[in-house]
């Protein structure tokens, strides 16, 4: 059964399941990679998310590196640009990752044009499909973060200055469409309400933020947003990092070569959001994985098949490190779930309410 497609925007049509590349040249070597895509692309995966700073954990040594592999892979296939769409990412400020452009300090016009210049050439492409901004360029309480402090504000750049350097990209024919990723409804609205004033922007047409069954904040804000301004979500961490498989919650604790143990003490924004040592984030998974297995599903097929029968999604971000994954993940677009199976789902979800925020 060949993954099914949806219109996300005028002459652009994506995958509904959209392969996340942030293990690539970390997790994943070169030819591992390749093994990767030319499976999800023979299985009729069309669409691709990567970002300037992946893979992650971020390191100096290896940033760019997942574009580049992703890159590499479209052109020694030889696939013509127009079956494939790409999606990548300009970092927000950070006083983490000095190796981009500082820090990076902020998102005015020389960043953001900086970033898509250098992405254009790791990828070896002319245009970008869908370009986002990572994080926003204001103070927002994100990556499992939810309470907002106002005296945490700063100075930032403005939106207008934001879009209109994204507008100078899309003239350039560099940009097709604009997406935000880890946004706040707040900022949702603003960038839409803007965009609006200024018909020769580029229209925001998608939202990348977490969606699974630990993390439904979505819905509580953001989705009625998006729906009235048109903005398709793109789910990013389905399974919540792998923790949705069940892997880690085994008796034998999940493989060593799972990634919150393989990158323990070194990816501090996943760890403190999906903590393997929260309980309950332990009993919440572990009833999800019960209804699974009650009916006869793998539990990460009945994850991904949750986010996928969301009316706002558009296409669930996924990532793989080994072919069995992708496999799960491909068989989730066979499964269906009975109104009964849902009402079982929410119940536990009104239990634990987004325990990985």
């Amino acid at each position: 059964m060949p993954v099914p497609l949806f219109n996300l925007a005028p002459n652009l049509t994506v995958s509904r399941l959209c392969f996340g590349t942030m293990t690539f040249g970390e997790q994943n070597s070169l030819f591992q990679s390749f093994h990767l895509l030319d499976q999800a692309f023979d299985a009729g995966i069309n669409f691709f998310d990567s970002a300037e700073m992946y893979p992650v954990p971020q390191r100096s040594e290896t940033q760019g590196r997942s574009e580049e592999y992703l890159g590499h892979w479209i052109r020694s296939r030889k696939i013509t640009r127009d079956r494939i769409v790409l999606a990548s990412k300009v970092a927000g400020p950070s006083g983490q990752m000095t190796w981009i452009r500082g820090g990076p300090k902020c998102l005015d016009t020389k960043n953001i044009t900086e970033a898509i210049d250098a992405s254009l050439k790791r990828l070896q492409t002319d245009f970008i499909d869908i370009y986002q901004i990572h994080w926003p360029d204001r103070y927002v309480p994100m990556f499992g973060e939810t309470e907002y402090n106002p005296s945490w504000q700063y100075s930032s750049v403005t939106i207008e200055e934001q879009l209109f350097a994204l507008s100078k990209a899309a003239d350039a024919g560099k940009i097709r469409y604009i997406g935000l990723s880890n946004e706040t409804p707040y900022g949702v609205m603003k960038f839409a309400h803007i965009g609006e004033r200024y018909p020769h922007v580029p229209k925001v047409v998608s939202l990348q933020n977490s969606y699974n069954l630990l993390c439904r904040t979505f819905d509580s804000g953001l989705a009625e947003c998006c729906h009235h301004e048109r903005i398709s979500l793109l789910a990013y961490s389905p399974l919540a990092m792998g923790i949705l498989s069940g892997k880690y919650f085994s008796p034998e604790g999940g493989p060593a070569d799972a990634r919150l143990h393989l990158f323990r003490g070194k990816y501090l924004e996943g760890e403190s959001r999906y903590n393997l040592n929260n309980t309950v984030i332990r009993t919440a998974t572990m009833d999800y994985i019960k209804v699974a297995k009650k009916y006869g599903l793998h539990p990460v097929s009945m994850a991904i098949a949750f986010v996928l029968r969301h009316p706002l999604v558009a296409s669930v971000v996924f990532g793989a490190t080994k072919s069995w994954q992708l496999l799960d993940i491909l068989n989730a677009i066979k499964v269906e779930l009975t109104p009964e199976m849902i009402s079982e789902i929410d119940e536990i979800h009104s239990r634990f309410p987004n325990p990985c925020p």
